[in-house]
């Protein structure tokens, strides 16, 4: 909740389906934490008011007419460039999961979230977390582990970015990739917080990556196999 000490989270809701953007409206502004302060059916009204509002966080709908959610996260982006951009949508598919991380979406969350867990997720977002729904949070992991398993057994690859971290940097990374925070992966492997702190530098550093989000799209399989080489997006 809200106390005053900081403002409340600016946000903008883009969905086609006026009932549900409506009800989502009136159920963000029951938190005194959040405000919305803009609303959007279609892609292209969505890019010309975040331009205008500059919102905080947008909530984007994939489903849209004409252009899809994922497909307006460019002209989203180059509109409002602070904004946190998270998908709130019906589709499961493991590969709008990864084209949205992809095209620079900062969460992806099904529209069955409960709605204090969709406050608290905005909050992470704000943080620079990322935010995945429990729902794909086992398509992560099976993507996880296939970009992580290691090669036939041959001399050492610089090849293969994962190569390169420990084996509890590829604890923590498979943890960031589930959208977890640093206390709660400090308290999943039973590891000082602060710990937790150094192996994320490490392995931003080592994979040549500047966010806890570009970490989560590398993990799932998702970034470029010439990711590590330097050239980053």
């Amino acid at each position: 909740m809200n106390t005053g000490a900081s403002p409340p989270v600016r946000l903008m809701v883009v969905d086609d389906h006026t009932l549900f953007r409506r009800g989502l409206v009136a159920l963000l502004a029951s938190d005194p934490s959040l405000l919305v302060i803009g609303e959007a059916g279609d892609a292209a009204e969505a890019v010309r008011k975040a331009a205008t509002l500059q919102p905080d966080v947008i909530l984007l709908d994939n489903h849209l007419p004409g252009a899809t959610g994922i497909q307006s996260l460019p002209g989203l982006k180059d509109a409002a460039p602070a904004a946190r951009i998270i998908l709130l949508t019906v589709s499961e598919d493991e590969q709008d999961l990864q084209a949205a991380l992809r095209a620079g979406a900062h969460g992806y969350l099904l529209k069955t979230i409960e709605g204090d867990l969709l406050a608290q997720s905005i909050h992470r977002a704000m943080r620079g977390e990322p935010v995945i729904s429990s729902e794909m949070t086992g398509k992560l992991v099976t993507a996880f582990q296939s970009a992580a398993s290691p090669p036939a057994p041959t001399a050492p690859s610089q090849a293969d970015p994962l190569a390169q971290l420990s084996a509890r940097e590829l604890q923590v990374l498979q943890q960031i990739a589930l959208g977890a925070s640093n206390k709660e992966i400090a308290r999943t492997l039973s590891i000082a917080e602060t710990t937790v702190k150094i192996h994320v530098q490490h392995i931003l550093r080592k994979l040549d990556l500047t966010s806890r989000v570009q970490a989560a799209v590398f993990a799932t399989g998702a970034a470029r196999p010439q990711a590590a080489s330097g050239s980053d997006d």
